[in-house]
Order: C-alpha cells, then sequence, then structure tokens
C-alpha cells in the first residue's frame, strides 16, 4: 500500500533519484527547457522551486545552501544571477509543465516539457483580471 507515501520513487534508490533531480534540474536552469516525462517534471516541480527561492534571498548562505543542493557552481550562479530576479514579485508557480500529445515510442511514457514561466504572459493576465 501507498499510504502517506508523498513522493514518486521511480524504482530508485535515494542517491539515484537525488541524482537524477540534479541532473533534471541542471539542465532546466541551463537550457531554460527540457522534455522528459510527466512523472519525472512534475517530480522537478517541488525540487527547483525552493531553489528558486533560495536564489531570490541571495545571500552568501543562500547560495551556499543551492550550492550543497544542486553542486554545479555554473548552474547556481545563473540561477541566482538570471533566472531568480526574474520572479523578485512572484510568489511560487515558477516553471510551468505542458503535457505532450504524443507518447514515447519504447515505453509509452506520458512526455512532457518543462519551462520557466514568462512573466510578460502572467501581467498580461494579471492586467485582464
Amino acid at each position: 500500500m501507498r499510504h502517506r507515501v508523498k513522493k514518486k520513487h521511480f524504482d530508485r534508490t535515494k542517491e539515484q533519484r537525488l541524482a537524477l533531480y540534479r541532473a533534471l534540474a541542471r539542465a532546466l536552469i541551463l537550457e531554460e527547457r527540457i522534455e522528459t516525462t510527466l512523472a519525472k517534471a512534475k517530480a522537478l516541480r517541488s525540487f527547483i522551486e525552493p531553489l528558486v527561492e533560495l536564489g531570490k534571498e541571495g545571500t552568501l548562505a543562500a547560495r551556499r545552501q543551492a550550492l550543497s543542493r544542486l553542486p554545479d557552481e555554473q548552474a547556481v550562479r545563473k540561477l541566482f544571477e538570471e533566472i531568480a530576479p526574474r520572479y523578485e514579485d512572484r510568489n511560487g508557480g515558477y516553471v510551468r509543465i505542458y503535457k505532450l500529445p504524443f507518447r514515447r515510442r519504447g515505453d509509452g511514457a506520458e512526455m512532457a516539457i518543462i519551462e520557466w514561466v514568462t512573466e510578460g504572459a502572467g501581467e498580461a493576465s494579471e492586467s485582464a483580471s
């Protein structure tokens, strides 16, 4: 039974799962848009959003915490200098997940695109309401 299980395990150990999240987060930060399975995209969202919160703090302690969770200096630098300042006025919901209309050929997994939310789209919807 799956009572009180909060996250997907992806049939991996804790260390393998952490490595998966780090690799996906690094790719998302550097490429700003990646294509992966829907389940991995949803799991990545809960890993990447706290990193953006650390980037918004901008302190040395926050940068060190981000480096401990994502040990890639280039990715952390881009997160703190380019990505986090975009979301200063936003309180969450930094990534968007699009389900793709096709499934992966090999195993039939649902595919998705995960990307950063652009501020222009958010401002247009806020002014309309």
